[in-house]
């Protein structure tokens, strides 16, 4: 069987749909596996052991540069030739779809308008399926393939881990992730030090990516004991993930990447649902503001995520950290 998954973008949504992988393979272990991303998230995906062929597309420039449209085309052409039985579009947008049709693959799965944000997209498929919006997002994945391949229910607390690293020495006891792609998904500063105070007799490593996320770094570290953490790219992430007891932050790609690799983790939640967004373990927590959070309407500029007790976060590290 030869299957391609189109899931473009982000880091989180991108590691949220990881499990297919293992689900796919469980069943039909000599299944042929691609899949396309955008540009700028490949690393995250590349020589994963199920992936037989990574297809990159620079979508966000291809209108404006002439190399990333010239390259784009040239894998879309090869892509085409290779005669799909079955893709899956995990994206559920109108461009996803597109894409989707465009692969030419016997079978075009995806979830049916009353599903997704952009109910356009399904028109686009030859077999849809109707799953809430507002379900988890791991489910809402496993659901597609399952009715499409007609499989039993997989059982995610028993996943093995989703992502490999190629060093997993212990050099850490916390990996505080700083960042996230919405200033609001963010923990604040002044909360983050109480935070740091409380583990005091932990070592500390602060993981940031962008240059807004190190000066937050730099601030802290200078006002604290714990340290900036080596700087890597999308790749070496797993590593520095996996070197760590445990990994504590946001909404955001690296704490989602720690449930993929099942490193224990807490994951601070403010303006998105803990309950569609992640799916908590035994090693991976949440912790939310208690707000109530509409899935279809989230609040770009709420400041919920501040109701937070750093206490409380802490109190979870340490529960992790003795388990």
């Amino acid at each position: 069987m030869k299957i391609v998954i189109v899931k473009l973008s982000a880091i989180g949504d991108i590691v949220h749909s990881l499990i297919v992988l293992e689900y796919i393979k469980l069943h039909y272990p000599d299944a042929k596996i691609d899949w396309v991303v955008e540009s700028r998230f490949a690393k995250i995906l590349k020589n994963h052991h199920h992936i037989d062929t990574l297809f990159e597309l620079n979508l966000k420039e291809f209108f404006k540069n002439k190399e990333a449209k010239k390259l784009t085309l040239s894998s879309l052409k090869k892509l085409r030739k290779n005669e799909y039985d079955i893709a899956f579009d995990l994206q559920g947008l109108l461009k996803s779809a597109i894409l989707t049709k465009l692969l030419r693959a016997k079978k075009r799965v995806g979830f049916d308008k009353k599903s997704i944000r952009e109910p356009a997209a399904s028109w686009f498929y030859t077999n849809s399926f109707r799953i809430a919006y507002e379900e988890n997002i791991i489910k809402r994945n496993l659901f597609l393939i399952q009715n499409a391949l007609s499989l039993p229910a997989y059982e995610i607390e028993n996943k093995p881990p989703l992502l490999r690293a190629k060093n997993e020495a212990t050099y850490v006891d916390v990996l505080l992730v700083l960042g996230s792609s919405w200033k609001s998904k963010i923990y604040p500063n002044e909360l983050l030090k109480e935070y740091i105070e409380l583990l005091k007799e932990h070592s500390i490593w602060l993981c940031y990516g962008s240059q807004k996320e190190e000066k937050m770094a730099k601030e802290l570290a200078s006002s604290t004991h714990a340290l900036l953490a080596p700087k890597v790219n999308l790749d070496k992430l797993k590593e520095l993930i996996s070197q760590s007891r445990v990994v504590v932050g946001p909404d955001s790609g690296p704490t989602h990447m720690a449930w993929a690799i099942n490193k224990p983790s807490i994951t601070i939640y403010g303006p998105t649902p803990f309950w569609r967004n992640s799916y908590e373990t035994k090693i991976n927590l949440t912790i939310d503001s208690k707000e109530e959070i509409d899935p279809k309407k989230l609040d770009k500029n709420s400041n919920c995520i501040s109701k937070i007790n750093p206490k409380d976060i802490a109190n979870l590290t340490k529960r992790l950290l003795n388990g």
